[in-house]
């Protein structure tokens, strides 16, 4: 114990709280040494992972990571949401009670750490003086370096963070522990991974990873999981996985803000990293402010909504990031940006990466190059067309490296929001864009988001799958306590933001596209700014309000007439099938608040009424 006081003492260390929950954790995880981080650590680790082959050269001022292969994603499976109050049991947070919870992570973690160095990393999950900054200090305990070099990139990372806390004994206490990866079951009966967040105590323990958001707690474990909870119990704030953009229109001065939740695989990242089509580009310029988590709070002196991206940097999907499809992201890897890439394809010779749809296709020399397993592409048997990334790989980069990041993306007073947005990819039902000026019906239209799910996948061709504000597997409350406290928050805004719906995945008969995506999709998000300024009216429709042809700019789109009238039209019959479907989804929501049952009900009688 003496070398840990020594270690705390060296580092500088004060917090009292800070100190004896890190003598805890120590002596429980049998950890060899402790080791105090902040950000100017970086770069000194990075040659300690090189030199130890935990971190691979990909370029100049760039690393290449390969986890085990079965740890590669999330385990929503494993995930836990933990009180000690039974009734915080929701439909989808996997609720436990924390008595059964904590004894069992720590008989796991005892001795887990045996040889190892235990990093402190003091954090915030927010700029400093925010008015969330009470709420967004945090320290994660974990044995592993590539997760503390990732932490760096994804959080404000420094000892003053939770040395000068307002109230010393308030920051999440998060612990990460890898375990043995190759014999922890995955997937099976006797899986031994548990990801377990102790809600009502702040407290995050996860056993048996040493990925993504498995092991960067600061990142889906607190500024979500724990925040959601933080959020509703303090009754201050929203926590929602939301990307969050502005709009500079550059001909008037004004500028708009747009957060939104999208399901996987809907356009979540392209959206919130998107510059304007070049057609457009001379009047209007897009800000990226994140492109994963909003908090939302009403500011009691003005009583406007505000947004802010918690996060310090972005954990992006690589699979199709192209220069096409998000130039933004790409060049936020760019030579000497610091990016860590996880699972991609790589040579070791060449130091160079790839993955599916970098490029149209893959290097035609194959001569060096590592599939995201370590395996020689060159070796592969003939006919073999695996990916050489595993779909789920990604870079980590700081939202600095993003070139059309916004100037004031690390504001405290965070940005004001105009409009709340949902989209899940869906082939027909939903038109490119509704709007909704009516609070009970777009907190409803946000509990009834879900994206189309495939038959190989869910067996139910063309159903949604729905998932509640794209917080399905975050949620960390009930979900009629959850919609009541987002009737609440955003009730308590002088000016209500508008709600909205977008589709960019509408197919004709013959399976294509029929709207352009990705830098085209600003024009719906356009006229309903336009929309929310009076500048135009839209078409009225049960579930909303719908553009028409002629308040859309179309200014060097092509897009056929046919096309355009398919995506701006509601298909009442299909929407009442629809309707159905949300009556049991709804369903399985205990508690829910009236007024979403009776926007429900409004909608329902509304398209029986147009039919």
């Amino acid at each position: 114990m003496a070398d840990v006081e020594a270690a705390l003492d060296q580092a500088g260390l004060t917090n009292p709280h800070v100190r004896e929950y890190v003598r805890y954790w120590a002596d429980l995880t049998g950890a060899e040494r402790v080791e105090v981080i902040s950000a100017s650590d970086d770069a000194r680790l990075a040659q300690e992972a090189l030199d130890a082959g935990e971190l691979l050269p990909a370029g100049e001022g760039l690393y290449y990571s390969r986890s085990y292969h079965k740890d590669t994603a999330r385990s929503e499976e494993r995930t836990i949401v933990a009180t000690s109050n039974p009734e915080d049991a929701g439909a989808y947070n996997n609720w436990r009670p924390s008595s059964e919870m904590k004894p069992l992570l720590e008989s796991k973690m005892r001795g887990a750490s045996a040889g190892k160095t235990m990093y402190v990393v003091p954090y915030l999950m927010a700029p400093p003086g925010s008015p969330l900054e009470a709420y967004a200090a945090g320290v994660e305990l974990t044995d592993s370096r590539t997760v503390v070099m990732h932490m760096i990139r994804m959080a404000r990372v420094g000892i003053d963070y939770i040395n000068d806390l307002a109230d010393p004994n308030s920051f999440v206490r998060a612990v990460h522990v890898t375990g043995d990866l190759e014999n922890l079951g995955h997937g099976t009966a006797d899986d031994a991974r548990y990801f377990v967040t102790v809600a009502d105590e702040r407290t995050i323990l996860h056993f048996g990873s040493s990925y993504g958001g498995n092991a960067l707690l600061g990142k889906i474990a607190h500024g979500l999981r724990q925040a959601a909870y933080d959020g509703w119990a303090s009754g201050a704030f929203l926590s929602e996985q939301f990307m969050l953009l502005g709009i500079t229109d550059k001909e008037t001065g004004k500028k708009y803000h747009i957060c939104g939740g999208f399901p996987s695989a809907s356009g979540k990242t392209n959206l919130a990293m998107t510059l304007a089509p070049d057609a457009l580009g001379d009047r209007y310029y897009v800000d990226f402010y994140g492109d994963d988590i909003a908090w939302l709070w009403v500011d009691e002196n003005d009583g406007k909504l505000y947004g802010m991206n918690p996060e310090f940097g972005v954990f992006g999907v690589a699979k199709d990031t192209n220069e096409a499809t998000n130039p933004g992201a790409l060049h936020s890897v760019d030579a000497g940006s610091g990016a860590i890439f996880t699972n991609i394809a790589y040579n070791p010779k060449t130091q160079e990466v790839w993955w599916e749809g970098k490029t149209p296709n893959p290097p035609e020399d194959v001569t060096g190059w590592e599939d995201w397993k370590g395996e020689l592409i060159s070796e592969r048997a003939e006919g073999d067309d695996s990916p050489w990334a595993h779909p789920n790989s990604r870079f980590t980069t700081t939202l600095s490296n993003v070139p059309n990041v916004a100037p004031d993306f690390n504001s405290p007073q965070g940005v004001p929001i105009d409009a709340i947005i949902f989209g899940g990819r869906t082939r027909d039902r939903e038109p490119l864009i509704r709007a909704i000026t009516d609070l009970a019906e777009g907190v409803y239209d946000g509990l009834t988001l879900g994206a189309e799910a495939t038959f190989a996948a869910e067996g139910v061709d063309g159903q949604l799958r729905y998932d509640p504000m794209s917080m399905r597997p975050f949620m960390s409350y009930p979900e009629g306590s959850y919609a009541a406290h987002w009737l609440k928050i955003i009730g308590q805004a002088k000016e209500l933001p508008l709600f909205a719906h977008v589709n960019w995945f509408q197919r004709g008969d013959d399976g294509r596209f029929l709207w352009p995506g990705y830098r085209e999709n600003l024009r719906p998000l356009l006229w309903l700014m336009q929309l929310k300024a009076g500048e135009v009216s839209g078409r009225q429709t049960p579930v909303g309000i719908i553009p028409t042809k002629e308040e859309l700019n179309l200014e060097g789109l092509d897009i056929s007439p046919e096309d355009l009238d398919t995506i701006l039209t509601i298909d009442n019959a299909r929407w009442q099938q629809e309707i159905e479907h949300r009556d049991v989804h709804l369903s399985a929501f205990h508690g829910l608040p009236e007024e979403i049952w009776e926007a429900h009900r409004r909608v329902k009688a509304d398209l029986e009424a147009d039919a």
